[in-house]
C-alpha cells in the first residue's frame, strides 16, 4: 500500500494512511542557509512544538504549494476551505523561528482523492510574501537529473519531541526511472532518491520540494507525495504536469467553491485514537473538573469481561473542536473515572480543566440523558475521527449485543454510517445537546460474535447477524456520575 509521508494530526481523515517514520531526509545534512521560497506549513493540531506538518513552497506572491494530502488532512476532509490558524513560515532553517510567517486564508486541493489522482494542494496567503517565488519547470526533468531535496522530517521512529528536527535538512540525489517507484503514476509523478532509500524524503517531509538547477536559479521539479517504505526512493508530484492547473488557480481562472462542512462543534479526540465528547450530568457544578465520554474499549488497557475500572490515574491528551472541527481547546485527562465493556461499552475520564474553564474557551458541553434512546428516534452521531456528523434513526434496541466475549445490554442498532474511527462518538438527540449513547462497533464481515462482528442475542437466546450494521452503547447508567 502506498504511504503518504505525513504524521497523523488530530484531524485524521480517510485519505491519510499510517506510515512508519524513518530518518529525516535520509543521507542529508543540516542546510547551511535558508531557501527564501521554501518553508513549513504550521498548524495548532501538529504533534510538534514548532507546529510543522508539511513542507510548502512559494509559487506566487500570495500562493504556496504543498501536497494535496496535507490540505485534505483537515477536520472534515474538505477539498476546498478556509482553515483556522494555519500559517506558513518561509525562508528559515528553523521550523520554530525566523523567516516570514503568513496566515493561510484558504486551501484548494487538486482533487478529492489526492494520493491517487494528483497529490497537490495550493494555499492562498492572507498577504503577499516579501520573497521571490520559485520558478516552475518548462519541461519534465529527465531521468538521472540531479535534485536537491529539503525537509523537516522525523529523525527517529517515535513520535516524540526528540524525533522532530528543528533545523532544515537537505540532500542531493537524482531522478530515478519510474520502475524504481512501485505503484507510481509515471505520467504525473517523479521517482526521486537513492535506489536503496539511503537518500530520500521521509515522514513529515510531505509537500517539501525537489529542486533542480537551471543556470543560477532553482526550479521546483516536484513535491514529496509518498513511498513504499524506508528502502526505496520516494514519489514526488511532477510540477510540470500540473503547471497549467497551478497557473489557472493563481490567476483566478479556477476558483472552486468551499466544500460544505458539517457541524462538528464539540467533537473531541482522545489521543487521536478515539472520538469523544465533554459531557455533564444532573449533578454537575461549573466548578467541577469536566468529564469526557468515550468507549470502554478506547482505554489503554481494555477492561476484562465483567470488570469495571474506577478512579485510575491516567494522563491522555484531548483535543476539542469548534463548529468546523478545528481546534477549540486542548486538555489532558487526569483520571479514568469509570470504564467497562460489560453491560455497556463506555468510559468517563476526568479532565484537568473545569466546566467553567472550558465554557470560557467556547467549548460545547453536552448533557447525559437519564434515559435511553427509543426505536425510531432520530439521532446524530458527531465524530471527530470520521470528520463528519451523521443523521439517522435508532433502528432497534437490542436486548444483548455480544462481541468477542463481551456482552452489552440494551444496545442500539442505528443507521448512522460512522466507521471505526468513530468509536466513542456521542449519539445525540435532535436537540443537538442531549447524549443518549456512544457509537461502539460495526459488523464488518458478517461473522457471528467475533471481534468487529457483533451479533444480536434476543431474550430467548436467538442469535442474529446483520452484516454492515452499526451499534451504539447506552449511557443512561452514567447520568448521575460526578
Amino acid at each position: 500500500m502506498r504511504k503518504v509521508l505525513l504524521t497523523a494530526t488530530v484531524a485524521l481523515t480517510a485519505v491519510i494512511t499510517s506510515v512508519t517514520p524513518a530518518l529525516a531526509i535520509r543521507g542529508g545534512v543540516e542546510a547551511p542557509q535558508p531557501y527564501p521560497f521554501s518553508g513549513s506549513l504550521q498548524r495548532p493540531d501538529s504533534p510538534r512544538e514548532d507546529g510543522h506538518t508539511c513542507g510548502v513552497t512559494l509559487v506566487a506572491p500570495t500562493w504556496a504549494v504543498t501536497a494535496g494530502h496535507c490540505t485534505k488532512n483537515n477536520p472534515s476532509g474538505a477539498t476546498v476551505g478556509r482553515p483556522k490558524n494555519w500559517t506558513v513560515r518561509l525562508g528559515t532553517t528553523d521550523a520554530g523561528s525566523g523567516g516570514e510567517v503568513i496566515a493561510v486564508e484558504r486551501f484548494i486541493t487538486h482533487t478529492d482523492n489526492p494520493v491517487h489522482e494528483g497529490d497537490l494542494g495550493l494555499l492562498k496567503l492572507k498577504k503577499p510574501a516579501k520573497t521571490k517565488p520559485v520558478a516552475l519547470p518548462s519541461a519534465r526533468p529527465a531521468e538521472g537529473t540531479q535534485v536537491r531535496i529539503l525537509g523537516w522530517g522525523m529523525t527517529c521512529h517515535q513520535r516524540l519531541p526528540e524525533c522532530y528536527p528543528k533545523k532544515l535538512r537537505e540532500a542531493d540525489t537524482v531522478i530515478q526511472p519510474a520502475a524504481a517507484c512501485e505503484g507510481m503514476y509515471a505520467n504525473r509523478e517523479l521517482c526521486i532518491g537513492a535506489l536503496d532509500g539511503s537518500v530520500a524524503a521521509t515522514n513529515m517531509d510531505s509537500g517539501g520540494p525537489g529542486l533542480v538547477r537551471d543556470g543560477d536559479r532553482w526550479v521546483m521539479a516536484g513535491i514529496v507525495s509518498g513511498g513504499q517504505g524506508d528502502n526505496t526512493p520516494v514519489m514526488y508530484t511532477d510540477m510540470h504536469y500540473f503547471k497549467s492547473w497551478i497557473d489557472d488557480v493563481v490567476t483566478g481562472k479556477i476558483n472552486p467553491p468551499d466544500t460544505p462542512v458539517p457541524n462538528l462543534e464539540g467533537a473531541a479526540s482522545l489521543a487521536g485514537v478515539c472520538s469523544a465528547s465533554v459531557v455533564k450530568t444532573s449533578a454537575t457544578k461549573s466548578s467541577d473538573h469536566a468529564l469526557l465520554l468515550t468507549n470502554g474499549h478506547c482505554t489503554p488497557e481494555r477492561p476484562a469481561p465483567g470488570q469495571t475500572l474506577r478512579d485510575v490515574p491516567l494522563a491522555v491528551p484531548v483535543t476539542i473542536g469548534d463548529r468546523q472541527g478545528y481546534l477549540q481547546a486542548k486538555a489532558n485527562t487526569t483520571h479514568l473515572v469509570h470504564a467497562t465493556m460489560t453491560g455497556t461499552d463506555t468510559a468517563l475520564y476526568r479532565l484537568d480543566q473545569t466546566y467553567a474553564q472550558l465554557h470560557a474557551k467556547g467549548v460545547k458541553i453536552f448533557k447525559l440523558a437519564d434515559r435511553s434512546a427509543r426505536p425510531g428516534e432520530r439521532v446524530d452521531v458527531i465524530s471527530s475521527g470520521n470528520g463528519d456528523r451523521f443523521s439517522c434513526t435508532v433502528e432497534a434496541v437490542v436486548p444483548h449485543l455480544r462481541e468477542e466475549g463481551y456482552t452489552q445490554d440494551n444496545a442500539y442498532r442505528h443507521g448512522c454510517k460512522a466507521s471505526h474511527g468513530g468509536s466513542g462518538s456521542p449519539i445525540v438527540l435532535r436537540d443537538g445537546v442531549t447524549v443518549v449513547g456512544v457509537h461502539s462497533s460495526t459488523n464488518d464481515s458478517g461473522e457471528q460474535c467475533t471481534a468487529n462482528n457483533p451479533c444480536e442475542v434476543a431474550a430467548d437466546g436467538t442469535v442474529t447477524v446483520h452484516q454492515g450494521a452499526r451499534y451504539g452503547s447506552s449511557t443512561q447508567s452514567l447520568a448521575h456520575e460526578r
